[in-house]
Order: C-alpha cells, then structure tokens, then sequence
C-alpha cells in the first residue's frame, strides 16, 4: 500500500489528504463550553433557592443544541477553521446567559420595574431567543458566503450602508441621554454593533488599495515618519465623522470604535508608527473640544472623575458607577460566589452595561481574568487568522475585526472599572442585547470562514511527464 507524499512551498511536507481539520478538538472544547454555564446555571439555583433550578434541562438542552448546530455546520462547510473560535463564543454565551437569568431573580429589580412599569419581564429567555438568531445568522454566513474575499467587491456600498446605520438613530428618540437605538414597534436595534464588521470590510477594502500611498512619508521628525499632507485626508474625514457622531448621537462608544478601528487597521496596512500617534492625538483633543459643550459627555466625564461625590451622583441622577466598584470591592480575590452578591443595585443597567460588575462581585479576581482571558483568547485567534491569511484583505479585514472586538471589549471593561468613562457599550456575549450577541455571531462566523481559506491546504499540481513524484512504499 502507498502513501503519496507532495512538498509545500516551505518546509513543511503534508500528505495528499490535506492537513488535520482539528474539528475533534473543536467538538471536545464545546462539551467543556456546555458544561461550565450548566454547572454555573445550577450553582445559581441552590445559591438563591437552595434547590436546582426547574428549567435547568431546558437549559442544558438548549446550549447543547446551539452548540451542536454550529459544531455540525462548521465541520461541514469550514472543515479547516480555527477549532477554538467556535468554543470560547458558546462559552462567553452560556456564561451570559447564567448572569442575565442570575439577575433576573433579584427581589430588588422586581420590585423597582412592578413600581415603574406594572410587571417584571425578565430577560433571560428573549436572550436565549436573540442567541438563536445569533447563531442563525452564523450558520448562514459559513453557508452562504463561500470565500471572504466576495465581500471586497462591497468595498464602497458597505461604506453607504455602514453611514446609513450611523445616521440612523439621530431620527429616533434618546435612550439614557444617547442616540444609540432604532425602535420600530416592539423592535429595538442597535445599529452600531453592525456598523463594525460592515466598516471593517470597508477599510479592508479601501486599505488594500491605497496602503502603499498611505505608508509614503515626507520627512522625519523626533524619530517619528510624518506622512504627506494629502495622505493625512482619510484619517481626517475618519476623525471629523467620529465627532459627528460624538456631538449628534452623543454616542462616545460608537465613536471611540469607529475612529479606533480605522487607526487600527491603518497602522497594520502601513507598518507606520506615525499614524498611531496622530489618531491619538486627535482622538484625546476631539473628546476633550466635545466636552466642553456636550452635557451628556461632561456628566460621563464627572461621573468618572468624581464616582462617589453625592453632587456628582444628584447632577447626573445616577450611582451606578460607585455601585460597580463597590461591587468590584466585595467580589475580592474569589468572589462571594455564584448567586450570592448585591449587584442587582445598579439598576436595570445591571444586565446590560454593568454585566462585569456582577462578574467581578460573584466570581473575584479570579474570575474576572478568567473572562477577560476568554476575551483575549478571541482576539488572539483573530489576530493568527490574519497572519495566516494569504490575501491582503483577509489579512486586514481579520485584524479588523479581532480590534474591533478587542476594543470594544477595552471600552466597556474600562468603564465599568472606572478606567476610562462610560461608553453605553455591552459587552461582548456577556451582556443582554439582541443588536450586540447578533452582531457578534456574524462577527465570529467571518473570521471563521478566512481561518478555513487561510488554513485549507493549497490543491496539488497536476502531475506532469517531466515532474518528479516522490513515493514511499509501505508494505
């Protein structure tokens, strides 16, 4: 019996049937994946009831079926994707929805929505709903889209498209003080959730092109490459959309994302130092000029500096902030444990904004860096996606995905931890959302079909008279 054995470009032989999909190691992270949020799903039940919860089954069985749809689907249409990608966003999901069910058994959060709004709906099971379509819209993307560099041809009707969303929720009323929401009847949308993979496939597109323009510098100065005055145009348009959308929607997340993206992938497309230190720099002066006229951005702002001043807490008319790190100060190394915390006295924004907070209170420290690992371990996926990719724009339509991720995960972490001030940005899977867990499906999907391209073995030459085949004979 033979085995034919082909040699690659480098210097690495492979065998005729391709490289290990790794598609058994994907199935045996997912089993961890389920089991985790089950377990920590029935450690809330015997924490608040001292019983295990009634729809604990149901539960099981639907992240069982989610995590099984998705498992099947990638092993047949992206059999050569990054086996961990799919694991840690079922993981970050389950989690997610422990903590948002966990909430909804406050005594506090009843009484306070029966007081404003008559009754209490909880949250848990539209999350679970929003988490079906998520996936949905994940196993349709493997499905549908084939190769990810069909999507360069929407490199400029993605930008139409990634404006409109931008714009959008100017027409529609403030939630929170901030133009973030599309409400059309019982339907409420968050467009900027998508808004960041339709502009990450925009700049990959537009970055692809002109990259090499781009990295062209004029002068040296302080050991920095200036670029050229013309070249500094779309960093400029970047920035002054950012602050439109700053001063309009007074929307700092979206903002912070949009700009932070572009220099993002514009420092990855022109290898230029240069362009970070000005996208900080007009990143740090235009929130500083927005907040000298903006209420909503300056109670951010006071809210941040001064969290636990009784002026600072009746001017904005919230202490949700001090109620965050008082909740990171009780939570200590370990944590109280699953259940047993007192973060439900953020308010509604518990489940939501402040879904770290609950985190930090129950599981500690420790499962706080737990978490945020989790987080990274997407990033870094990413990040070895595009390094594998073997065209530009997967290359930079990975990496702007895994730092759009990345920093949204930054925005909103530092927020809640008082690092930063509060954007209105959820966190990734974690929080309660539909736009957010949605997006962040579609997001995963993406990057899973460039990992399969990048990682599919190239097809074998055809065999030819005067080439020279190796074959090795076993008995």
């Amino acid at each position: 019996m033979s085995n034919l054995t082909t040699t690659t470009g480098s210097n690495t032989t492979v065998s005729s049937g391709g490289l290990p999909s790794r598609r058994n190691t994907e199935l045996a992270m997912l089993v961890f994946a389920v089991l985790i949020p089950v377990f920590a799903y029935a450690n809330v039940g015997l924490a608040i009831n001292d019983k295990l919860p009634s729809g604990m089954l149901g539960y099981g069985f639907g992240m069982v079926l989610l995590a099984g749809v998705g498992h099947l689907v990638v092993r047949r249409y992206a059999p050569y994707a990054d086996p961990l990608l799919l694991p840690l966003a079922t993981l970050l999901n389950g989690l997610g929805l422990v903590l948002i069910w966990r909430l909804d058994q406050s005594e506090r959060l009843h009484q306070r929505a029966e007081n404003l709004f008559g009754a209490f709906t909880p949250d848990a099971p539209k999350q679970l709903l929003y988490s079906a379509i998520g996936l949905a819209l994940f196993v349709a993307i493997l499905l549908f889209l084939k190769d990810h560099r069909v999507l360069q041809r929407y490199t400029y009707i993605s930008m139409a498209v990634g404006l409109v969303l931008l714009v959008l929720p100017v027409f529609f009323k403030p939630v929170n003080g901030a133009r973030i929401w599309v409400s059309i009847g019982p339907i409420n949308l968050q467009p900027g959730e998508f808004v960041k993979i339709i502009i990450a496939i925009f700049f990959a597109g537009y970055l692809m092109v002109k990259r090499d323009a781009l990295a062209l510098a004029s002068r040296r100065f302080m050991g920095l490459y200036l670029p050229r005055g013309r070249d500094l145009g779309p960093i400029l348009v970047i920035w002054g959309l950012s602050l439109m959308i700053l001063v309009f929607e007074t929307d700092l997340g979206t903002s912070l994302l949009f700009f932070g993206l572009f220099v993002i992938m514009l420092y990855v497309a022109t290898e230029r130092t240069s362009w970070i230190v000005f996208g900080l720099l007009l990143s740090a002066g235009g929130a500083s000029l927005v907040a000298t006229f903006e209420p909503h951005v300056q109670d951010r702002v006071q809210a941040w500096l001064h969290p636990f001043s009784e002026e600072v807490i009746q001017a904005t008319g919230s202490d949700q902030i001090a109620q965050a790190l008082w909740a990171f100060g009780s939570g200590g190394v370990l944590g109280t444990g699953w259940g047993q915390g007192n973060s439900d006295l953020i308010g509604f924004a518990a489940n939501s904004d402040f879904i770290l907070a609950t985190v930090g209170e129950e599981l500690g420290l420790t499962g706080m860096m737990a978490v945020l690992l989790l987080y990274g371990l997407i990033v870094e996926r990413g990040v070895r996606t595009a390094l594998a990719a073997r065209d530009p724009f997967g290359k930079l339509l990975a990496v702007g995905l895994s730092g759009a991720f990345g920093l949204q995960v930054f925005v909103v972490a530092g927020g809640v931890m008082g690092l930063i001030p509060l954007t209105g940005m959820t966190m990734p899977f974690l929080a309660s959302g539909g736009s957010s867990v949605i997006a962040n499906w579609a997001l995963i999907g993406i990057l899973l079909r460039i990992s399969d391209t990048a990682r599919r073995p190239a097809p074998a030459p055809a065999p030819s008279p005067d080439a020279e085949m190796t074959q090795v004979v076993r008995p």
